[in-house]
């Protein structure tokens, strides 16, 4: 026999349907989402200043999400409240800047005036709004559809999707942006140094690999000097030809397959059991990319090599772990 639902059975259910709502919201917006979203993506890489966005109530705390967004992902923004805005903080606002502008009805006198002014600046601007026949979308440059059915809060009072949906697409406005800007992972690191994450992104593989006494043999060594430097030199060595470029590597994983299959291995020569096509790492690539391919080709360490393949040392899982590339 099924118990009455308490009240935290009733709010968990409460909680899934906002979610769901919100989720279904997000998806709707996604699906009609058309060629004005490249129109606005294209009108804010044009700015040679800052994006200005602004909003009202709960759509102002989403438009300064928004401008944070940009603003870390290489794109200058700021917030600016259109109340304060008549107020002499319009001065902020320059030529070769753009705006975004979020009101779900469109129809906020404060956020108006404020496009009055930014028009008679020559400012272009685009425009997040739940009404597309609105005043606002009809005075912007570009208008971008933030309708949804209804808010999660049960009396559609509450700002709550249409928040969220407001969000999300600034989210992707921001993320279009600085793909079509070019903005690199590197970009991010100057941008975050005193994070963990722009710690990680600074971390190169030149500032982690091992430069001195770097296991390497000549094709034709004996496989025993190989199993010595496997031994002291951390179970991996590079074999290298005349001009000490890598054509190949040979793991301590190699040693134990050769092992079971050759009882006399200890005269062969590398070239027999070394690997023709090892993952190679750069000096200036990222560890946390280097990284991300030793997982997925279960090896634990790689030779470094300049643009002509020659060996410039050679990187270790566990030192790029340990100096937080992961």
């Amino acid at each position: 026999m099924s118990r009455p639902a308490d009240g935290r059975d009733a709010a968990l259910q409460r909680g899934r349907q906002v979610l769901e709502q919100e989720a279904g919201a997000v998806a709707a917006l996604a699906a009609r989402l058309d060629g004005r979203f490249g129109d606005a993506v294209a009108l804010l890489k044009a700015c040679t200043g800052r994006i200005v966005v602004s909003g009202v109530g709960k759509s102002g705390v989403i438009a300064r999400k928004i401008a944070a967004t940009l603003t870390s992902t290489g794109t200058p923004a700021t917030f600016l409240h259109p109340v304060d805005s008549v107020h002499g903080d319009l001065g902020i606002v320059g030529r070769g800047d753009a705006a975004i502008v979020l009101s779900k009805s469109g129809e906020t006198e404060e956020l108006l005036q404020l496009v009055a002014h930014l028009k008679r600046l020559g400012i272009p601007v685009v425009a997040l709004t739940g009404n597309r026949n609105s005043m606002l979308a009809r005075h912007a440059d570009v208008a971008l559809d933030a309708a949804v059915e209804a808010e999660a809060c049960p009396f559609d009072l509450a700002p709550t999707t249409s928040t969220t949906v407001a969000l999300a697409l600034g989210d992707a406005l921001a993320v279009a942006l600085f793909e079509a800007k070019g903005f690199r992972a590197e970009d991010f690191a100057r941008l975050h140094p005193g994070g963990a994450l722009g710690r990680r992104l600074l971390i190169v593989v030149r500032d982690v690999m091992v430069t001195e006494n770097v296991p390497a043999l000549g094709p034709d060594a004996p496989m025993r000097e190989c199993v010595i430097l496997l031994a002291e030199r951390r179970g991996t060595v590079a074999v290298v030809d005349g001009q000490r470029r890598v054509t190949g590597v040979v793991t301590a994983g190699d040693l134990t397959r050769l092992m079971e299959r050759e009882a006399s291995f200890l005269d062969l020569p590398v070239r027999q059991v070394m690997t023709r096509s090892p993952k190679l790492a750069k000096p200036e690539e990222l560890g946390g990319a280097v990284v991300y391919r030793m997982e997925q080709h279960g090896i634990m360490a790689m030779p470094v090599v300049d643009e002509a393949g020659v060996l410039q040392g050679i990187v270790h899982l566990h030192d790029l772990m340990r100096a937080g590339a992961a």
